[in-house]
Formats: structure tokens, sequence, C-alpha cells
């Protein structure tokens, strides 16, 4: 088999710079070896893959020639997730839980999740007063945390829906420095040196966390919610193809896997959103353009179809995928996919990032253009925000009609605009396996653009 190009170093050595400065360290590479290439010394073979005639022949291959790697009970994932989390699953059990997780995440339901969106959006926003710099990754990341708790459990007050709220945004902020990372790629660091240590204090938090999702378990299944469209409650009555349910612990690593994925990764996406538009003024002039044309009041699947606001959010995710690479896979039995051949064993990670800013693909790709998702369609190996294939986001729908919506709102509702001593472009910076807006963006709200009361009662 011919040698894929690449480097030999060994990963203690490129963590650093993998952990730190993550995009440069990919355009590097891609710049030295090409859209395909491998790092470390293996085995395993590793290999980074931006080719999108690859990416589509993995996207389409059989399910069975791929598996992801088994999680140790001490890694960063398991411990934050659990083991039985779908993105940790493999073979059949990944797809009984796929297929009973997909039905909350279409149909009707959407539009009952789209109206929880604005009322939510509407009432974190009526707390912000003119003149008064926010911190936007910390707003965002409100709204889309209660967002999911409302969509996932059903909750909008009460004690345990108030101590989840602030155990979470402990947890994730916690998670969420490039410092913390080292202990997600490093389980050896990983130490409980008691309450005041940094991993004693991630511990004694996801205790907590997992103590109140269990509660809520054993309260609805003895209380059901009828008539609920809230996933937690289509989780409990869920029955595979035997009949059987999932099991306690079933449900709380898929609920805490739908509460971390489900609102971090938004958040970001939220944060990016609204530093374009206004960093771009005539981007933030277009959609504010789009919006007034359509009232002020639209309904929430009208908004979450409109052309530009929904171009704004894919070239968002595109420009800076929060998840610079998608899910793992290892290679089953031998493959050869567009020429290159890939031995069993090899993992691949299909690195989004560099996909996206392909000069072939995206004229300029440092430059934030909506329009390009006007002017063209892209296939599922050109632009993959949400990973692609068997292991695709199950939530990507919800995802996305959640930025438009929670975007939307809150250009109806306020004029924005960014501290005058921002006076050069942002780049990401690394938040546990994510990247995300640095933690300091700020908007400054200058004037609502509404007269009517903002906080609704949410029915």
């Amino acid at each position: 088999m011919p040698t894929l190009p690449g480097s030999n170093t060994p990963f203690w050595q490129r963590a650093p710079k993998l952990i730190l400065r993550p995009l440069d360290y990919f355009e590097d590479n891609y710049r030295r070896y090409g859209p395909v290439f491998q790092v470390g010394k293996g085995p395993p073979l590793s290999v980074y893959v931006a080719d999108p005639a690859v990416i589509q022949g993995i996207f389409q291959a059989d399910a069975a020639q791929f598996h992801i790697p088994t999680q140790s009970a001490g890694s960063g994932l398991t411990f934050l997730l659990g083991e039985q989390s779908l993105l940790l699953l493999d073979g059949e059990r990944h797809r009984r839980h796929r297929r009973l997780l997909m039905p909350p995440f279409h149909g009707d339901r959407m539009r009952a999740y789209g109206d929880v969106i604005c009322t939510l959006t509407k009432q974190a926003i009526a707390a912000w007063q003119p003149g008064t710099a926010f911190n936007v990754r910390a707003a965002m990341q409100d709204i889309t945390l209660r967002v999911i708790l409302k969509a996932v459990f059903g909750l909008g007050d009460g004690d345990r829906y108030d101590r989840l709220r602030h155990l979470l945004s402990t947890l994730l902020e916690g998670l969420g420095t490039p410092f913390s990372a080292f202990f997600i790629f490093f389980p050896g660091l990983q130490k409980d040196w008691g309450p005041v240590s940094p991993w004693g204090k991630f511990v004694r938090i996801k205790a907590e966390i997992d103590a109140l999702i269990y509660a809520e378990i054993s309260d609805r299944r003895q209380h059901p919610y009828p008539n609920s469209t809230d996933i937690l409650s289509l989780m409990i009555s869920a029955r595979d193809a035997q009949g059987e349910p999932l099991s306690d612990g079933e449900l709380h690593d898929e609920l805490m896997t739908l509460l971390v994925a489900g609102h971090e990764t938004t958040a970001s996406a939220l944060a990016w959103a609204l530093y374009w538009v206004h960093w771009l003024p005539e981007v933030g002039g277009r959609l504010r353009q789009e919006l007034d044309a359509v009232g002020p009041s639209p309904d929430p699947l009208a908004d979450a179809s409109l052309p530009y606001l929904t171009a704004v959010c894919q070239e968002t995710l595109r420009i800076y995928p929060v998840a610079p690479t998608t899910g793992i896979r290892i290679v089953s039995r031998p493959m050869t996919v567009a020429g290159y051949e890939f031995p069993a064993g090899s993992v691949l990670f299909l690195n989004v990032y560099l996909v996206h800013h392909r000069e072939d693909l995206y004229p300029e790709p440092d430059t934030f253009r909506p329009e390009r998702f006007l002017e063209r369609q892209y296939s599922p190996s050109e632009y993959l925000p949400f990973g692609g294939g068997h292991r695709s986001c199950i939530g990507s729908a919800f995802a996305l009609m959640e930025m438009k919506l929670v975007l939307a709102t809150i250009l109806r509702h306020w004029q924005l605009e960014l501290p005058g001593e921002l006076r050069r472009p942002l780049k990401p910076v690394r938040r546990g396996l994510t990247l995300a807006p640095p933690g300091n963006l700020r908007l400054i709200p200058v004037a609502q653009r509404v007269t009517q009361r903002l906080a609704l009662p949410l029915g």
C-alpha cells in the first residue's frame, strides 16, 4: 500500500498545538501533505480526511465497514455522557437507540418546539438593558439551556429546573476552557484530589446532575405527563422492535447527551452568528430587511424557511464549525476509497473545518459570505457541520431551527452593536472538544426595536 503523506510526530508532542491552536494545526498539515494525511507513528494509522470524494465514499459505505473506538471508564466523554450515550454506542445498540431517539426530532413536534424557542428567547432578552453590554456566549447559553430543558424535560420552572440550570452551566463552563481540554485528551490527569481540585469539582457537580436526572426519570415513570411532546415523555413511552423500553441508565445517558450536545454547541453557533451580523453591517442590514418584510409576529416555521436567514446560519456553521472533525471511525476491514487504501484498524477523522475551507468549493473561504448558499447547493460530503452517514447528528434539524428562530427573535426586538474597542476579526478558541468564539465577546443593546412587552408567559 502506498504510504500516506504525513507526520510521524508522537501525540504528546502534537497535542499542545492540537489543543491550543487547532486550526493552525489542521491548516499546516493540509498545506504540507494535502487533503488526506496521516499523523503520528501508529499503529493504528490515524488519518485526517478533507477530500469530498473520500468522505462521500465513507458516508455511503456499509455501516459494518466501520466501528468506533471503545471508550474506557475514565475517558472524558464517558464521564460526561455515560457509557450508553448514542455518541459512544456501536453496532446494533447504536441502531436501536437511534431508532428510539429519532421520532421527537421530526414532524409536527418541530412546530411545538418552534413556539417554545421563540417564547423562551423573548423571556430571556427582556432583561437586557440599553447601554449595558452583555456577554454573548453566556446569554446564548442561557437561552439554549432554557430551550433544551423545556424541550427535553418539559421543565420551565421549579427547584429541580433551577438546580439543573445552575449545575449544567457550572459544569460546562468548567470544562469549556482550553486548559480543561487536557483532562479530556489525557485521562491520566483525571485525579480527584478533593472538592477544591479541578477534577474533584467536576466529579461532584456531575454527581448532583446525575441525581437530579434520575429523580426526574423516576417521577415521570410514576406520574407521566399525558399528551406531552417533551423528549423525555416520548423516550419513556418508546419501545424497540422487541417491545422493550429504554432502561433508567439508558435514559439518563441519552438525556445527558441531549443536554450537553443539544445546547452547548448551539450556543457557540449563535454567538458566532450574532458576531457576524454585527461585524458585517451589509449582512446585518440585509437580514433585518428580510425579517422586517415578514412582520413582527410570524409563524415560527415561516421564519425557519426564510432564505437569507437560513444562509446566514449555514455560513456561520461553515466558516467556523463548532466541531472541527466528525465522530471517529475505525476501519473494520481493508477498504479503498477514491484511490486511497485504508488498512483495517485505520482511525479516520473527517475534517469538517478543512473541507469547509477548500478554495475549490468555497472561493475566499475565510470571508463570511452567506450568498454562497443562495448561489449553489452543496452535497453532504462538501458541507457537513452535523457529520453524515449513519452517524449524522439526529438533532440537526432542531439545532438549525433553533439557531434561526433565536437569531430572528433577537434581531426583531433589539438593535445591538459591537463595542468600539473590537478592532480585528475574532478567531475561534478551544472550548473542550469544540471550538467557540472568545469568551469575552460582548454586544451592547442600543434600543428595543419593538414596543410590546417581551416577557411572555410560557403555555
